[in-house]
């Protein structure tokens, strides 16, 4: 009797694709979460949307993250918490000078987070941080802090080598973290409000930042420093 079944072309191509990808893995769906909370913003996003754009069921995405709010979470810890143990290891084992270290780090940053969508995550932090303190909090205690717990070492390493003058840490991690904050928003805000013809290089702007970072702007620095 199936043999004489009529084919019904629309059968066979509507169970496409729900039927292949509803087994997609956490590694689709946190690609469909950046790319949606980046385009969105973390309030408009919504999970039968991100689990749309992977090609699965919403159902499906609550067997890997139990809320929005816990797929946030995964897709920071994916696209830039994770990175951390790397950075701290080369941190560690760095062999060059402090200032080749910094640039070192600069154009690290640019090449993992900063020139990729996982930067806009930094913009919806900026823009959505008063309206949702638990991912607030999450953010500071696993970026923003770890991040500048980094950038301290790095700073005290520099220090201690007599490569940099003794500066307040407390304020200088700011000063190295400034021109990140500014290419993260260039790439994802800034960058639209600015005429189109006027030219923009990242990584030209990033050598400049960290030479101004290490000599400064004055032709004869003073000797001596001020409080």
């Amino acid at each position: 009797m199936s043999q004489n079944t009529p084919h019904n072309p629309l059968t066979n191509e509507a169970a496409p694709k729900r039927s292949r990808r509803k087994e997609a893995r956490p590694g689709e769906l946190l690609e469909a979460a950046l790319d949606l909370f980046v385009e969105k913003g973390f309030a408009a996003t919504r999970v039968d949307d991100v689990a749309a754009r992977a090609g699965v069921s919403k159902g499906t995405l609550f067997l890997y993250f139990p809320s929005k709010e816990e797929l946030f979470k995964a897709v920071v810890r994916e696209n830039i918490v994770g990175r951390f143990a790397e950075w701290r290891n080369e941190l560690l084992h760095y062999e060059g000078s402090t200032a080749d270290m910094l640039r070192y780090g600069y154009r690290t940053w640019w090449e993992s987070i900063g020139s990729t969508r996982a930067s806009g995550i930094t913009k919806l932090i900026l823009s959505e941080a008063c309206n949702f303190p638990d991912i607030t909090a999450f953010y500071q205690q696993e970026v923003i802090l770890p991040g500048q717990e980094m950038i301290r070492a790095l700073l005290q390493r520099g220090i201690d080598r007599g490569e940099f003058r003794p500066v307040p840490l407390e304020y200088a991690v700011f000063t190295v973290l400034a021109p990140m904050i500014f290419l993260m928003l260039w790439k994802h805000s800034v960058g639209a409000c600015v005429p189109v013809d006027m030219e923009f290089d990242p990584e030209r702007y990033i050598a400049s930042q960290v030479e101004t970072l290490l000599h400064g702007l004055l032709a004869n620095p003073p000797s001596s420093t001020q409080p």
